[in-house]
């Protein structure tokens, strides 16, 4: 199954979305076993979750974001917090040009912070944008998968984005795993010092607790709770 969507422009005018959802990722190291692309593939599986269940618009994936906690490993590229807000805001005009006013950005990388203050700016007079998941939906979506770690510990490469893709996409995971298990600490001056202070391989996490499993359950729980936010927005 396609990342990317492969709808035509005959599906879009038959099922005329009031809602498109744009997937947003990043292009960074994730240790050995996963690939640059993890954050954008994650966000794309979760859009693809989202379009099979609800009559939402999928939008193809930004990914190349902010990354630049990373910058230092080879491989690692960002664009600026700027640039990142200009291109979701261009995107937004360009939907409500043919009639979508609502736009869902599907954030699955946490250096993303910009997203917060776009989102922020698109409701100021109505409801227009929403940020998903949030930290509520991935907690409980840890929760109710079973996972062994918790959110600050399994910040990078770990036990949560290693079973959505064990799930979704196997392929890109290698082999290895299942010894990467890294323990970042506290992690106190992340925006100052950036992941090298705390991590060798580019791990912080434990993706050694990941399966397969685990990853449809934490799908199945954000796929749920995604219709909140649609009520939210007065979809």
């Amino acid at each position: 199954m396609s990342l990317l969507p492969t709808i035509t422009t005959v599906d879009v005018q038959e099922q005329a979305p009031h809602v498109a959802v744009l997937p947003i990722g990043s292009f960074e190291q994730h240790g050995g076993h996963l690939p640059l692309i993890t954050d954008a593939a994650i966000a794309c599986v979760i859009v693809r979750e989202l379009a099979a269940a609800y009559p939402v618009l999928p939008l193809p994936p930004i990914t190349i974001a902010c990354s630049h906690e990373h910058g230092t490993w080879p491989g690692t590229v960002s664009i600026s917090a700027r640039t990142l807000h200009l291109v979701v805001t261009d995107i937004a005009q360009s939907l409500e040009a043919q009639g979508i006013r609502k736009l869902v950005l599907v954030n699955a990388h946490g250096g993303n912070y910009v997203l917060s203050n776009i989102v922020q700016e698109a409701n100021l007079t109505e409801p227009r944008m929403s940020l998903f998941p949030q930290g509520r939906e991935w907690q409980r979506a840890r929760d109710r998968a079973g996972l062994v770690s918790d959110a600050h510990g399994d910040m990078h490469a770990g036990e949560i984005e290693t079973s959505i893709l064990l799930h979704a996409e196997p392929s890109l995971v290698r082999s290895g795993y299942e010894n990467a298990d890294h323990d970042g600490g506290e992690r106190p001056f992340l925006l100052i010092e950036g992941m090298r202070a705390y991590t060798d391989t580019g791990v912080i996490g434990f993706p050694s607790y990941a399966t397969a499993e685990k990853g449809k359950k934490i799908l199945t729980s954000l796929t749920e709770d995604f219709a909140n936010h649609l009520e939210a927005m007065g979809s």
